[in-house]
């Protein structure tokens, strides 16, 4: 089998040939003019547009979107080689594009790859002390797919045995990289995290996601060059695009092609950069041109064929049609036709019983996907819509569209609870900025897991950040994900110096209490009430007191909180960013209002109120340790508590301090009724059993052993293994007894 193919070596099949051949210039550039446009479609069309509008798929939250998920590329890149993996990380698929609703409920696509592979088109490629692995692709593999050959690190010669378990002997004797045993490996390096869902190339122990390891391809691609090529002097893709696609990485996904002998062992060729590319070119006529095609495939075509027709199938359709229409007609009253036209290059495809992909030639996008029987009955259904001039677009029932199209006035298809419009928008940009912290916190959590077993490495990591991800980056992005990173990082840091401070008995002065004050902008509450916890415990109860004040003004009704490790069933709900939103936009709040969760690590344990020591040595025996997952383990051994009840919390405790009973009982009840409206309204904490923990406590502190006792049991109810509540049960009724 020869090396990575050149030009001459490409398979093209007589079909595609002919595909491809009928595809210039008459019947293209007439695709159009062999229409007649309906009358109403331009009617049909405006409605569809504020129907999108209303649903979720405004410009403004499409843009939204995209930036959200740029910015969470950089977090998860930054979080990942402070963790010691080099790698690049990118949200692919619809959420990054804009091109969803809330009705769709699109996955989050991730794809990350590993710079310790050099992925060979040639042995010229090769480079001393790299994962070398060289292309393979001959006539007899199909299209878009490659074999991987093992190539020594030191010396630019082939591997002659089986020295991993991911490689596979060809028959040839050449050594490859398994596809299907490269993510198995990856499956079993996170079984920790309970058992992978493996779904094509991804391996993924999160619902909803699908994540992707892969290799990437720096060097030019013969399919690449010969797509370039082949759009030279077309209106669409431009001629930037073109240009910026050229040196465009590829990557190598662990993908086989249904009907390959050696679909164990092959990987995909998957030019998602330029996928993106062309996706971010579209204007917004073409976007909801697409999410339409979206809902027609899920809530029409699901009908016929299930999920065999996917949304890459819809996403090349659109890439055919507009490569083949007159820019000018992609204007919003045209929507609708635009979409018809979509409807019969769909048609034509499956009438010739293939779907080319868009940049790979010889590729079949329908093999292992849509068999002939289901092409059959999807080409009848269409030729039905298209006949009827679209009107099963009316029965569309995700996102409500049927019955606001059906409707005469907009006004009319509104239901009681109903999110709508910049409301909508405003929820959604919420939730957004919502999941983005809770990924933000989720990387620091890693990030002071590691810092809790040596501060010279944890300055280590701080130093990188500041100087390769912040003062070297060219990119705006970056910078600004750099420097939430440092602010949290510096934050620790000062915490984790203060406690130090405390633990030699010296007095926090002025400047160390200033210092500590640059960090106090990270959200609503967390960082303050760890400040007024540092106060406490070095005994400047009155300004403890002050800054708990200042905690409360800020803590309003709609504030969310936001928990790196848990979730609550519902957390995620649009309606319940609408209510943070309580009449206003979200542009009025003075700071994002999200909180998240207090948690001190054990270098922070001499500014950590006493009682939540027992929190970082909650397991009563090892076999509790050995129970955690990898997730657990990362957090169990330092304290975690919502920010709420830690307030009122550290109310009572600092109120107790100064001799002032009355406020500290106030404090108390306020945090009992707190946990117990919470619990009545199932209004459910991150950290149930660590509220009940604390409030335990203070009836602990008032003599109330019964009261505490009840409530330490309650938390036993809610964890009853890895809850600092065994510990409290047995020195409660050490007490008791006397």
């Amino acid at each position: 089998m020869e090396a990575a193919p050149r030009e001459s070596r490409m398979q093209n099949k007589e079909s595609d040939i002919v595909v491809r051949r009928a595809s210039n210039k008459k019947r293209y550039q007439n695709l159009q003019s062999i229409m007649q446009i309906p009358e109403h479609f331009a009617e049909l069309s405006i409605r569809m547009l504020d129907a999108l509008d209303d649903s979720g798929a405004r410009k403004e939250t499409v843009l939204e979107r995209r930036r959200t998920y740029l910015q969470r590329e950089h977090f998860e890149k930054i979080a990942r080689q402070l963790q010691g993996d080099n790698c690049e990380c990118f949200h692919f698929g619809s959420q990054s594009e804009g091109t969803t609703t809330p009705g769709l409920q699109s996955d989050i696509d991730f794809l990350i790859t590993y710079y310790t592979f050099n992925i060979m088109t040639i042995w010229e490629d090769w480079t001393a002390g790299m994962n070398n692995l060289l292309m393979l692709h001959d006539n007899t593999t199909p299209p878009q797919q490659y074999l991987l050959q093992d190539i020594q690190d030191y010396t630019p010669e082939p591997v002659t045995s089986l020295t991993d378990d991911g490689l596979v002997r060809k028959d040839s004797g050449q050594i490859l990289l398994s596809a299907e045993r490269w993510k198995n490996n990856i499956a079993y390096k996170g079984r920790d995290a309970g058992e992978a869902t493996k779904n094509g190339p991804s391996v993924s122990w999160m619902t909803n996601w699908d994540i992707v390891y892969a290799c990437h391809v720096r060097k030019p691609l013969p399919e690449i060059q010969h797509w370039i090529d082949r759009c030279r002097g077309k209106h669409w893709p431009p001629v930037q695009l073109l240009e910026a696609a050229r040196i465009a990485p590829c990557f190598l996904v662990p993908a086989g092609h249904p009907d390959s002998d050696y679909k164990r062992e092959e990987w995909r060729l998957s030019p998602n950069l330029i996928e993106r590319m062309l996706m971010f070119s579209f204007n917004m006529t073409q976007i909801k041109c697409y999410i339409v095609l979206k809902l027609i495939k899920k809530s029409l075509f699901a009908n016929i064929v299930g999920d065999a027709f996917t949304s890459f199938h819809c996403k090349t359709i659109m890439f055919f049609t507009i490569e083949r229409t007159h820019p000018s007609l992609w204007c919003e009253h045209n929507l609708m036709f635009v979409l018809l036209l979509c409807l019969h290059v769909l048609r034509r495809w499956l009438r010739l019983g293939r779907l080319p992909h868009y940049i790979i030639e010889g590729v079949n996008l329908f093999d292992g996907k849509l068999s002939k029987l289901l092409q059959k009955r999807l080409l009848v259904y269409i030729d039905s819509l298209i006949r009827n001039n679209l009107q099963d677009v009316c029965c569309i029932g995700i996102d409500n569209i049927g019955c606001r199209l059906q409707a005469r006035s907009m006004r009319h298809t509104v239901q009681a609870g109903e999110l709508r419009g910049v409301f909508l928008h405003n929820s959604i940009r919420l939730l957004l900025k919502f999941e983005c912290l809770k990924r933000l916190n989720l990387a620091l959590t890693y990030i002071k897991n590691e810092q809790s077993s040596s501060q010279t490495t944890f300055e280590h990591k701080l130093k990188y950040v500041i100087r390769n991800c912040f003062e070297n980056s060219t990119h705006a992005m970056s910078k600004t994900v750099a420097l939430e990173f440092i602010k949290h990082l510096y934050a620790l840091q000062i915490s984790v110096q203060s406690s130090y401070y405390l633990r030699l008995q010296n007095v926090l002065d002025s400047e160390n209490i200033r210092r500590v004050q640059y960090s106090l902008n990270l959200d609503v509450a967390s960082s303050r009430l760890k400040f007024a916890s540092l106060l406490y415990c070095s005994g400047h109860l009155q300004a403890t007191v002050r800054v708990l004040e200042d905690v409360e003004r800020r803590y309003h009704s709609e504030v969310k909180a936001v928990c790196a490790i848990r979730r609550i069933e519902g957390d995620r709900d649009l309606k319940v960013f609408a209510y943070m939103l309580a009449g206003n936009k979200e542009e009025e709040f003075s700071e994002l209002p999200f909180v998240s969760c207090v948690r001190f690590v054990r270098q922070e344990s001499y500014c950590t109120p006493a009682i939540l020591l027992f929190e970082m040595n909650r397991n009563i025996t090892d076999e509790e340790v050995r129970q955690r997952n990898c997730t657990k383990h990362i957090w169990m051994d330092s304290a975690e508590v919502d920010a709420r009840p830690f307030l009122y919390y550290m109310q009572s405790l600092t109120y107790g301090g100064l001799g002032e009973r009355d406020a500290q009982l106030h404090a108390m009840g306020v945090l009992e009724a707190y946990i117990h409206t919470c619990v009545r309204n199932q209004l459910k904490l991150y950290h149930q059993e660590t509220a009940l923990n604390l409030l335990g406590h203070c009836y602990e502190m008032e003599g109330d052993y019964a009261g505490a006792l009840h409530y330490y049991e309650w938390s036993l109810r809610c964890e009853r293994t890895n809850n600092a509540a065994n510990w409290h049960v047995l020195r409660i009724m050490r007490l008791i007894s006397g």
